[in-house]
């Protein structure tokens, strides 16, 4: 069993409410607007930043997820700290995680169309683990076989027939991820700019690690 499968709900819970703590107060800072969403999806924390009609919460994206990654991985360091070990806790912002998965599963569907066409196996562009668990559930979902190659930060899935000849064809890897980009929301904490009252809010992977734990589970 996994240390996180071995977590008690009321132990995410508690690093969610951590995370929701540590970015009230990074939102505070940088004197933004916004609401604090948290849930427990797939065994996992989860805490989104929802912009509120503030347009300053997108700076908290980035380009292509960079300044989301980033703030997940200081949040998930937050929580360590505090709770003494790993957390794989998922941040998304404005609901941007779940507009890139959306997005990921369009581009598995052409892979998947191709190779159906031609027979052959079709090799997708890197991506991080998070992404490459969107592709690996597609794939399955439509019943063709995929493998993931390579090291990070090259490292892609591959997405081929199941009657086609492969390596290993008979072990299909899947990579392990935060996968909670939709929210199951059981709290909601408003946090305007110049709040100086303290509020407690209670919580919510998800990421491979954007999280993103980027191993693959054999």
């Amino acid at each position: 069993m996994s240390q996180e499968q071995e977590k008690t709900i009321d132990q995410l819970n508690e690093e969610a409410d951590i995370a929701a703590d540590y970015l009230e107060g990074l939102l505070d800072i940088v004197d933004y607007e916004g609401d604090i969403e948290m849930g427990v999806r797939n065994h996992r924390p989860t805490v989104q930043i929802v912009a509120d009609d503030d347009a300053d919460i997108k700076h908290l994206i980035g380009h292509d997820g960079e300044v989301v990654d980033a703030l997940q991985q200081l949040t998930r360091l937050a929580v360590q700290q505090k709770m003494g070990e790993r957390s794989h806790l998922i941040v998304d912002v404005d609901g941007f995680l779940q507009r890139k998965r959306e997005l990921l599963r369009e581009k598995a569907l052409d892979a998947i169309d191709e190779v159906r066409e031609t027979g052959e196996q079709v090799d997708m562009p890197p991506m991080n683990s998070f992404e490459r668990k969107i592709v690996h559930d597609m794939v399955r979902e439509e019943g063709l076989k995929s493998r993931s190659h390579g090291e990070e930060p090259h490292r892609y899935v591959s997405v081929y027939l199941k009657s086609s000849s492969h390596q290993d064809d008979d072990v299909q890897v899947y990579d392990s991820i935060d996968q909670a980009q939709q929210v199951d929301t059981h709290h909601r904490h408003h946090v305007r700019k110049h709040d100086v009252e303290d509020e407690v809010v209670e919580d919510s992977d998800p990421a491979d690690d954007i999280d993103v734990d980027s191993a693959d589970e054999e």
